[in-house]
């Protein structure tokens, strides 16, 4: 068994006092914990907004280099539109060719 032995009054004191100020500073340590989460939280946030940012100027930059290509190759576009005017191949006698054919599928209903 161990010896009942009586402790200073001012070292339990001192034990004590340390103990309640461990839990004193509880909540300011949580708080502090909350605040720092916090702002790595939104540190992250800005950094995907930036990004998405940046993943729309680079769709917006290829779509502005498609529209200028197409508007650079505007003589071999209406090269081609006169080609199909020569050849006859245009929509509408795609089309017409169709109904004809299904019209002679069909029996001329």
């Amino acid at each position: 068994m161990a010896d009942p032995v009586t402790v200073n009054p001012m070292v339990t004191d001192a034990v004590t006092q340390s103990n309640v100020k461990v839990v004193g500073e509880a909540p300011a340590m949580a708080i502090s914990t909350l605040y720092q989460s916090m702002a790595h939280s939104t540190g992250i946030l800005f950094e995907n907004a930036v990004a998405a940012q940046q993943q729309q100027n680079i769709l917006a930059q290829a779509a502005a280099n498609q529209g200028v290509m197409q508007i650079y190759s505007m003589d071999t576009m209406a090269g081609a539109g006169a080609t199909e005017k020569v050849g006859q191949t245009g929509v509408a006698d795609n089309l017409t060719g169709l109904m004809t054919v299904l019209q002679a599928f069909s029996g001329g209903r």
